[in-house]
């Protein structure tokens, strides 16, 4: 199956800004890529990627001042399989997983696990360890928050997301996040495109999505709580403790986000008839 991607992005800046980009799909998916997928911008800027901590490809560049555009659109090969579910997975000790892993136990910027620990164990502790586990706190999660796009807040964290119960993809995650990491599993946040493939059209603009993926028996497994169910088509730009790891952009000085468009269709094949679906 391929997948068309991209983004339609602008920035206007009252005077020159540094800013940073994490907008290139993850080092992990290189080999699906097909065709060109490097940042096209409406000005001459001088741009160079590095590597995060986290294995995530950053974009660094000064804005000039006026409309900066930022635009992508490439193709990606997909295996076309929903999210892998391994229901005999188990959890291991702590004293058992490998050092990289261990930072994904802790509590960050908004997955205040302090807050949440006694909850957590309240609930799942008499769950037997492992996907059982897991899939319970994706249930709980999923239930627990009224997704809507007016519910969007930047600052809110996995606690007030709990006591608020409502916000967007992200709030879904990062409380998954910070229960599982009460709960010895390991948890890291994931933003990327995801795509209205295999399941009815969503009517509203395409946005970037948040899921997550947990440690267990040895490698990580995807969970989204917004969704709880098995997707396809995930393409994953970044992964961190949670999403000040992975913001799409950060300015260092005012820049103010004039347009934003994300793109994620699946391509017919050739021998079909001419349509796409969204």
């Amino acid at each position: 199956m391929k997948i068309r991607a991209g983004y339609d992005i602008a920035f206007q800046c009252p005077h020159a800004v540094p800013i940073v980009l994490m907008l290139t799909s993850h080092p992990s998916r290189d080999g699906d890529i097909l065709t060109d997928q490097s940042m096209q911008f409406s000005v001459e800027v001088e741009a160079r990627d590095y590597f995060d901590p986290y294995g995530n490809i950053c974009t660094r560049l000064v804005a000039p001042p006026g409309l900066l555009e930022v635009r992508s659109e490439f193709i990606v090969q997909d295996n076309g399989l929903p999210d892998e579910v391994c229901a005999t997975a188990q959890q291991w000790d702590v004293s058992a997983l490998p050092g990289e892993v261990l930072p994904f136990l802790l509590a960050s910027r908004y997955c205040d696990t302090e807050k949440l620990s006694n909850l957590a164990w309240s609930l799942f502790g008499g769950i037997q360890g492992g996907w059982q586990r897991a899939q319970a706190i994706c249930d709980y999660a999923h239930n627990r928050i009224e997704f809507g796009y007016h519910h969007a807040r930047a600052d809110r964290t996995a606690s007030e997301g709990h006591e608020e119960e409502r916000g967007v993809c992200r709030d879904f995650a990062h409380l998954a996040v910070a229960l599982s990491r009460c709960m010895n599993i390991p948890a890291r946040y994931c933003t990327g495109y995801l795509g209205d493939i295999g399941v009815p059209t969503d009517p509203a603009p395409m946005d970037f999505s948040a899921w997550y993926e947990v440690f267990l028996d040895g490698r990580w497994f995807t969970f989204d709580a917004r969704h709880n169910h098995p997707r396809i088509g995930r393409i994953v730009i970044a992964r961190g403790r949670d999403a000040a790891d992975v913001a799409i952009s950060t300015a260092f000085g005012p820049a103010r986000l004039a347009r934003f468009k994300v793109m994620t269709q699946q391509l017919v094949e050739q021998d079909t008839p001419l349509q796409e679906a969204a």
